[in-house]
């Protein structure tokens, strides 16, 4: 970590209603521009689902090349099993790399009450989206900037 344009980020995303999600994607990268990061430090990978995105995050943390990782995906009721089990066993498996790895992973997983496929339902999430990803910007921002300040807190009392 060496100042906000030198961080590196992985950004994770669930294929399913990739359209919900852009939104949020596009939002988070603007507003971390808007922070003084180099878009090009933003590394985008797509898995097939929200499920998918724990192992990738931990392989990434493992490859050492990143500052933080961030898993997005949209966990929906589709009638026939426990979304709300799904999206807490990611965001669960998701605070388990950040704590195994020393990697902050940060998490735009969510699940909505309820959903239903129709414009206006669609809408809302579309509408949403963008405020959830300005919000993990700031929070992931904030928190490398914390971590390297303790880092280099570290560094001058042991020196």
């Amino acid at each position: 970590m060496n100042g906000h344009s030198g961080f590196e980020i992985a950004y994770v995303e669930a294929q399913w209603h990739s359209d919900i999600l852009a939104s949020g994607k596009e939002a988070f990268a603007r507003r971390m521009q808007a922070k003084g990061m180099d878009e090009s430090r933003i590394h985008y990978f797509t898995v097939p689902g929200a499920f998918e995105i724990p192992l990738f995050a931990r392989r990434l943390a493992a490859s050492g090349r990143y500052d933080a990782i961030v898993g997005a995906a949209f966990v929906v009721d589709g009638g026939i099993y426990r979304h709300d089990f799904v999206a807490s066993t990611v965001v669960d498996a998701l605070m388990r790399v950040q704590l195994d790895t020393n990697v902050p992973v940060f998490s735009m997983v969510l699940t909505p009450h309820h959903f239903h496929e129709h414009a206006a339902h669609l809408q809302f999430f579309k509408d949403h989206f963008p405020i959830k990803g300005g919000e993990l910007a700031e929070a992931c921002m904030q928190q490398l900037l914390s971590l390297q300040a303790l880092d280099d807190y570290r560094v001058e009392t042991l020196t």
